[in-house]
């Protein structure tokens, strides 16, 4: 018996008549009504049934299906609630894109530190899983976008009383599958079809049982119990080899996908007909692909045996598709053939989805995170377009996609797509020289070039596989590609485990209460009063003997470092002693200021904080919420805060964008943001339940982070609201101004603002003003004038030095024509110059070039700084330059080389260089006989 055995043997099992049974083709245990079965009904145990016999009473799409499923749960008392955006990493850090509706309630909700938005509820959420990607267009099944309705139910221990924030059993597994089995047999579904296989779950370090349910050979729903926490002493041992007990918390997690039912409900050959109708039409349409009746009928017959096919268990694509072809009584030529364009137009069409889900919730393209891969998914769609000779620009298929799913920044995901395919193409160009000269390295040396740089030139420049192996083939070098090749590049930049937290927590702090927060009730207020709970002693960072102390108040006004915003300075005095506060840090509620004396603990302090620098603080950190909401009133709204550090006199903001903030447009985001300073609004903060901030304003409250707790601090500015915790002023007005200092691109998708707010601000124009007008003095020019005229200089420069240049090379020239004085002696029949020209580096090398063009060996030394060196080889002369300026570069101290044709180097030593002089023409004749 299995350590998870009996968490499978269900009440609701027993009334029903279901036995548990084992497959005679895979060995997996699962529940049925018929006793007489055989399998567990899961390809390839079993192949799809309902292919062209439609499995439900009625047909539906998507919204149908969609609609269908959310008023069956709503009629059985679940609260339906709005979707996710498919960016999971708007409301946590731990993961990249939403690959499960329970995603959405991860971190907070699933550990009990926040209650659900209901309780229980239901939900159709959007899911992009990039481990999926090379199975889309193959195996008839998967999507790499997709919907997964879910019904959710969260319980806890009622043992553990208040602890968690929802408490007893809202419904638990009988319930579950009870629900899975009306809702089936209200599609009209005969129950005695239905198999529930047991496959337990694990991940992110919990685990519980788990069913998976099959239907004419369609896995339609998962059923997955968490209920199990890892740990080293539990009882029950997992699949992942770690052993697990129980948590306090347990939540009934499902998923039912919405694009599978849609399918079987319709009965079409793959999945891709069901959701994707106009587009696939349209794609093949675009591509001329039309088939006989014959052919037609294969594709059908191949299609329900396409459960076979899946990178993720079978041996190689290679070999399913081998297997298929021969129950097809076909040669597999023939097959890949016929199937290879129509896979590819399926995978266009559900590129084209996932394309239009990223760039509609704001997603940017980028080398780092989400942005890179939607860049992955674009630049695989458009070598798909290509290939299979589709005549549609790629914007077009995913604006198709957009329009369909009833984004309303159609016109920014166009552009995003635009801008993108033509930044790819540039890097193809460039990319190619460089596949070229390593497959040249392979082919030299009879190695197939290996996947991981398969993966490092996808990563680099974009350049696809297939790529790879056309030109690696073209210089006779072979490629290794896996067929989860996407997979792989996806799992260098996406993880798929769900949420495992790992909170550290400082011992010495455990028994303290927080610390109140008086700067949330006045942020104007700089003086308080307070108690001393405790001081720890510790050594400061870097200084060996020397001693601080962490300081914990039970209320204070010195705001703690967060949210990019400094920590407040200040003192903290007693009737004895006043001690600076030099940084002030929170750690699990409890604020430690950071002291250079110990002012006791239990003794009663007066706090004043450094005012300047509070008030700011304050400017700057308002005016960022300003100047972000400036930019997406200008860029677009796909534009969120990618990074922010506040300061005293000046702060950046980093915010995604998909190409260069130029001069015209900083300036418009700057005007926009003073208009809103001028307008002198209030700037208002409130405390509401997360739900109902989520609910009203969306995820894009979490620019700066993402606050734990049931209710949030929401600050507003103007029509800009965003959680924040920092310290602000009263109205935009008390910002005084804000001036755009610089724009800088800080990686591929993300633009820095740089500004100053307040006398900040001015003190940045007066200096910027001080240089104009000291320039102005300069030039002897009023300041209007120091543009025109810095360029008059600059150009006058410019040519002058081209001047100097060609005298050099003439001065080099006459030397060389007549003699210039330098010693000429005979060197394997070649006249060899050795000459003395106390002269900067670029003369060196003009006389030595002008001696080598006369056909002779140069020599030339300079004195001018230190000993330097230049050695000029016309071609055909067996003297090698670079081995001759290492040999008198060593007699001055210091060394050189080069190629065998020209060569530089020198020393300190300048007193040396006539000795070194001296000896080259030994030195010469010395390397033409090791030479020869």
């Amino acid at each position: 018996m299995s350590d998870l055995e009996e968490e499978y043997r269900l009440d609701y099992f027993e009334e029903e008549d279901f036995t548990r049974q084992e497959c005679s083709e895979c060995g997996a245990h699962f529940w049925s009504r018929d006793p007489e079965r055989e399998t567990c009904g899961e390809p390839p145990c079993e192949d799809y049934s309902f292919i062209d016999n439609p499995a439900f009473d009625d047909e539906y799409t998507l919204g149908e299906m969609r609609e269908r499923f959310l008023s069956f749960f709503e009629e059985h008392d679940h609260e339906r609630i709005e979707p996710y955006p498919v960016a999971a990493n708007r409301w946590r850090d731990d993961v990249l894109l939403t690959q499960a509706s329970i995603y959405d309630f991860q971190p907070l909700v699933t550990s009990g530190q926040t209650p659900p938005p209901a309780n229980p509820l239901t939900i159709s959420q959007p899911c992009i899983r990039m481990q999926d990607i090379d199975n889309v267009g193959k195996t008839g099944r998967h999507t790499m976008a997709f919907e997964m309705m879910a019904h959710h139910a969260f319980n806890a221990r009622e043992e553990v009383g208040d602890e968690y924030a929802y408490s007893g059993e809202v419904y638990w597994k009988d319930e579950t599958v009870e629900y899975c089995d009306t809702f089936l047999e209200d599609m009209g579904v005969d129950l005695s079809e239905v198999t529930y296989i047991e496959d337990p779950w694990v991940g992110g370090g919990n685990a519980g049982p788990a069913f998976e349910v099959i239907y004419k050979g369609a896995e339609i729903a998962t059923l997955v119990f968490m209920q199990f926490e890892q740990d080293p002493e539990g009882e029950y041992k997992m699949k992942d080899g770690n052993r697990y007990s129980p948590m306090d918390t347990y939540i009934v997690d499902t998923g039912y996908g919405l694009e599978r039912w849609t399918w079987v409900s319709q009965g079409t050959p793959t999945v891709y007909e069901a959701i994707y109708p106009e587009a696939i039409d349209f794609l093949k349409e675009s591509a001329d692909l039309e088939y006989t009746e014959e052919e037609e009928e294969l594709i059908r017959r191949a299609a329900k045996l396409a459960g076979h096919m899946d990178i993720d268990e079978a041996e190689d694509m290679e070999t399913a598709r081998d297997n298929i072809a021969e129950k097809l009584d076909v040669s597999v030529e023939e097959l890949t053939d016929l199937m290879a364009p129509l896979e590819d137009i399926y995978a266009i069409a559900d590129h084209a989805r996932t394309l239009a889900y990223m760039f509609g919730d704001g997603i940017v393209p980028s080398n780092v995170g989400t942005g890179y891969l939607a860049r992955m998914v674009l630049r695989r769609a458009k070598r798909l377009v290509d290939g299979v000779g589709v005549e549609a620009p790629l914007d077009d298929l995913v604006d198709q996609q957009a329009e369909r799913l009833g984004y309303e920044n159609r016109d920014t995901i166009r552009d995003v797509v635009q801008k993108e395919v033509a930044k790819y193409e540039e890097t193809l160009e460039r990319g190619n020289r460089r596949v070229r000269q390593l497959a040249e390295e392979y082919a030299n040396e009879g190695e197939p070039i290996p996947t991981q740089k398969l993966v490092e030139f996808y990563d680099s420049h974009g350049i696809q596989p297939d790529t790879v192996k056309q030109i690696a083939d073209d210089v006779g070098a072979s490629v290794e590609e896996p067929d989860d090749f996407y997979s792989l590049v996806a799992s260098r930049h996406d993880s798929d485990e769900p949420f495992e937290e790992t909170e550290e927590t400082d011992e010495r702090l455990e028994d303290l209460p927080d610390t109140e927060k008086l700067f949330y009730d006045d942020q104007y207020r700089t003086e308080f009063e307070a108690v001393v709970l405790d001081v720890f002693e510790r050594e400061a960072e870097g200084e060996e003997d020397e001693t601080v102390y962490d300081v914990v108040l039970d209320q204070t006004m010195f705001y703690p470092e967060g949210g990019g915003q400094p920590a407040d300075t200040g003192t903290l005095a007693t009737d004895d002693v006043t001690v600076d506060v030099t940084d002030v840090q929170q750690r699990d509620g409890v604020v430690l200021h950071r002291t250079d004396e110990n002012p006791g603990k239990g003794e009663f302090v007066r706090g004043q904080i450094d005012v300047e620098r509070r008030r700011r603080l304050m400017r700057h950190h308002t005016a960022t919420h300003v100047v972000v909401h400036a930019a997406r009133q200008v860029l677009g709204e796909h534009v969120r805060q990618a990074g922010a550090q506040k300061g005293t006199e000046t702060s950046r903001i980093d915010i995604t964008h998909y190409e260069r903030v130029d001069r015209e447009t900083a300036k418009e985001i700057e005007r926009i943001a003073n208009d809103i300073v001028m307008d002198n609004v209030s700037v208002e903060q409130e405390w509401p339940h997360r739900h109902e901030a989520e609910e009203e304003h969306g995820f894009d409250l979490y620019q700066g982070g993402i606050p734990a707790g049931e209710h949030i601090r929401l600050i507003h500015v103007a029509e800009d609201v965003q959680a924040c915790a920092g310290t602000h002023v009263k109205r935009t007005g008390d910002i005084g101004a804000i001036k755009l200092v610089n724009t800088e691109r800080v990686q591929d998708g993300v633009e820095r603002l740089t500004f100053a707010a307040g006398e900040a601000a001015v003190e940045y124009v007066q200096e910027q003003e001080d240089y104009l007008l000291e320039a102005a003095e300069t030039f002897d020019v009023s300041p209007a004038e120091v543009p025109d005229t810095a360029e008059r200089f600059f150009t006058e420069w410019k040519e002058r030095g081209k001047r100097i240049e060609e005298l050099k090379e003439e001065l080099a020239e006459a030397r060389a024509g007549g003699g210039g004085g330098g010693e000429e002696v005979e060197v394997d029949g070649t006249t060899a110059v050795v000459q003395r020209l106390d002269a900067d580096m670029d003369e060196l090398r003009a006389t030595a070039n002008a001696i080598q063009n006369e056909g002779k060996v140069a020599v030339v030394g300079s004195g001018k700084d230190g000993a330097q060196f230049v050695v000029a080889v016309p071609e055909g002369v067996p003297v090698n330059a670079g081995q001759v300026v290492g040999e008198l570069a060593s007699m001055v101290g210091g060394g050189g080389g080069g190629p065998a044709d020209f060569a530089q180097g020198g020393g300190p030593d300048a007193e040396k260089l006539d000795e070194a002089l001296e000896a080259a023409p030994d030195l010469l004749r010395e390397v033409v006989e090791t030479e020869a």
